[in-house]
């Protein structure tokens, strides 16, 4: 009875607890299951090899000088990256990862804040970048948290699409699958820019995993 309430639970969890708990949980149990980094596989250095060296291109050429990234998750791979002369904001729902990244990274030119990106006051900030989070959000989530960083004055945003994606389809908070924002529901103008990552699976099945770059102001 217990291993079944047990079971019943976890299926549930999505539909009843908030956001900030999901993603705390997802942190503290290490859910993704990576030996290198909490914030998972698509963190590790191995697989942000190319964005590690191309993001500092792109940077420079659309010349930022503030650079918000929500959710910052771990750091694991973005500390070990050269940022120049960017003043970076690191913002996550989850407390215990900013507290983390503050007594690790903290200095004058990184700062960290708890920020939620449906409903918080985004800082000022050139770009945004938004990896791997808008995948683990369910469309009407996306759909506030795309209202709300069109609220903010960054002029960019750049966040994780899928070129090959065909369909885009709903899920539960903290689930994932991959979107092409693009397609509908989203039916996002092509992006300015298009970064692959050069994600490495054994089949290869999400090789066409993209950063892409889309100006604000001409987002639905």
């Amino acid at each position: 009875m217990a291993t079944i309430r047990k079971r019943l639970i976890r299926k549930l969890r999505p539909w009843f607890v908030s956001h900030k708990k999901e993603f705390e949980h997802i942190f503290h149990n290490n859910k993704w299951r990576d030996p290198e980094s909490r914030s998972g596989h698509a963190s590790t250095l191995y697989q942000t090899q190319l964005i590690r060296t191309k993001l500092p291109v792109l940077l420079k050429e659309l010349e930022v000088k503030l650079l918000l990234d929500i959710p910052c998750g771990d750091l694991n791979w973005i500390t070990k990256m050269d940022l120049g002369s960017v003043h970076y904001t690191g913002a996550d729902i989850v407390p215990d990862i900013i507290e983390m990244n503050k007594k690790a990274y903290s200095n004058d030119t990184m700062q960290f804040l708890i920020l939620d990106l449906i409903k918080s006051q985004l800082p000022s900030s050139d770009l945004i970048l938004c990896r791997d989070c808008l995948v683990h959000l369910p469309f009407a989530d996306i759909r506030k948290s795309i209202r709300n960083i069109k609220k903010s004055d960054a002029t960019y945003l750049l966040t994780t699409t899928f070129t090959n994606v065909r369909g885009n389809k709903d899920i539960q908070i903290g689930k994932w699958r991959p979107l092409n924002l693009t397609l509908p529901p989203f039916s996002w103008p092509q992006p300015i820019k298009i970064i692959n990552e050069g994600f490495y699976s054994p089949n290869q099945e999400y090789n066409d995993k993209s950063l892409g770059l889309w100006k604000i102001e001409d987002l639905p």
